[in-house]
């Protein structure tokens, strides 16, 4: 581990902070916190860009998990109220009541509409080595009036997050054939039915929902709720994988309660008939039909009836490409930090809590630089607030050198009452578990849409072992 920076002149220099949503905006509360000047850099209008592209969605944590302790403390001077810590904000609620008066408090500290366009080291190449610490970073952006400026660095936070390259309909991580020209017809967000001109989209119609975590729960939910008012609004869900014990979450077994009851409003929407399941379906085309709507051809030949719109929810990756002239160490599956790979990778882990984890963890061959929140997670879907305030509560003490602060990480995180791995693999038999011992031995057992699986209550699974 490296030592916090020391030359004067660059430690006078600002901390940048890239993107202004919950844990950007956390990292400049602890650097304010520390007396280290911190530049927020939001490619976005506002604070929170991102988080109110999904305004309409319910967040399954409750407002005592999504607020930052830096945060509220210095929010609290200025009479900023906080909001019940019971309550479960909408992302709309997060950005209004929460991120946008934590922005407004810091002022011309936070700079909306700068994309950040590059980070290297100041007359170092990634193949440089003369010199190369002692060089503050670099940090290229573009205004949103096309204009280039260049800003000098002591040290580079990266929360920009993971919203803005959602992953694609092919199973092996490229585009499915077909995929770009129907691009008319494809979404890779959860709908806001509440928006008439979007409600029309998908009212009356045929839909194509593909992916199997929480989003995916959601948009089947909520056009479930559209099919019940509207005649033809019908759903046709789409896994890689079979229908197993996991597959709707933790149910009543999860510690977020919420997040529990997201996955059984799923399963009632294919219990209901408001969706059909068809698993263990790799997509490898688009095509268009004769009368101009789509069918989805699997990769063993399966052709599905055609839909009029197609839904992607297949998750996030991180956006690496301004980074490629630092030194980074990576995981190369889940394109996370190497050493948090291990604690976070989906193959292995969903029962359970995620392992303590801060700078030491997030630090990488290039000193000074840091991805935190959603992007270091890469493509692992399980993260939670609450693990990047952590994060950057560590990074921050890390970079004003307090390394007793830094490596003092405890968190606590909820468990999902899911048992074995997650099922990345996406085992159409819907069979596969951990090789890792995890907690819970048993494989989980097939569910039949519609009927309760022996000895639990529908939508969670047989208790034993820690997940009960």
């Amino acid at each position: 581990m490296s030592a916090p920076l020391t030359d004067v002149s660059t430690t006078a220099l600002p901390t940048v902070v890239i993107g202004a949503g919950p844990v950007g905006l956390a990292a400049a509360a602890h650097l304010t916190q520390r007396g280290i000047e911190p530049l927020v850099l939001e490619s976005g209008p506002a604070a929170g860009s991102a988080v109110r592209e999904w305004g309409h969605v319910r967040l399954f944590s409750t407002w005592s998990e999504l607020v930052d302790p830096a945060a509220e403390k210095l929010l609290e001077p200025t009479g900023w109220t906080a909001p019940d810590g019971a309550a479960y904000p909408s992302g709309a609620d997060w950005a209004e009541q929460y991120l946008q008066p934590l922005a407004d408090l810091l002022g011309d500290k936070v700079r909306c509409g700068a994309t950040v366009t590059g980070v290297s080291r100041l007359g170092r190449d990634r193949i440089v080595d003369a010199d190369r610490e002692q060089q503050p970073f670099t940090v290229r952006i573009r205004l949103t009036d096309g204009t280039e400026q260049r800003i000098l660095a002591r040290a580079v936070i990266d929360a920009s997050g993971t919203w803005t390259t959602p992953s694609p309909i092919g199973s092996d991580g490229l585009p499915a054939l077909g995929e770009r020209a129907a691009a008319a017809r494809i979404s890779y967000r959860v709908p806001d039915l509440k928006d008439p001109a979007v409600r029309a989209r998908y009212a009356g119609r045929r839909t194509a929902v593909i992916g199997s975590g929480a989003s995916a729960f959601t948009a089947l939910a909520t056009l479930a709720e559209v099919a019940k008012d509207e005649p033809g609004t019908h759903t046709v869900w789409i896994l890689r994988r079979g229908i197993s014990g996991s597959t709707f979450g933790g149910g009543t077994a999860d510690q977020l309660p919420a997040r529990g009851a997201l996955g059984l409003a799923a399963k009632a929407a294919v219990d209901n008939g408001y969706a059909d399941a068809v698993t263990g379906f790799r997509t490898e085309s688009v095509e268009p039909a004769r009368d101009g709507r789509l069918v989805l051809t699997g990769e063993d030949g399966r052709r599905l009836d055609p839909v009029d719109e197609i839904i992607v929810l297949t998750g996030l990756r991180p956006d690496l490409s301004f980074l490629s002239e630092i030194r980074l160490r990576l995981d190369e599956r889940l394109q996370a930090p190497v050493e948090l790979a291990p604690l976070i990778d989906p193959n292995q882990h969903s029962c359970g809590t995620v392992y303590p984890h801060g700078h030491r963890e997030l630090s990488h061959p290039e000193p000074g630089i840091y991805l935190v929140g959603m992007k270091s997670y890469g493509r692992a879907p399980t993260f939670l607030a609450m693990t990047g305030y952590e994060q950057v509560r560590s990074v921050v003490a890390a970079i004003a050198g307090d390394t007793e602060s830094a490596d003092r990480v405890e968190l606590t995180l909820p468990e999902s009452g899911v048992c074995g791995g997650a099922g990345l693999f996406d085992d159409p038999a819907g069979t596969e578990q951990s090789d890792g011992g995890g907690c819970c031995a048993p494989e989980p057992a097939l569910v039949q849409i519609g009927a309760t699986a022996t000895g639990a209550a529908d939508g969670e699974q047989a208790p034993g072992g820690c997940c009960s």
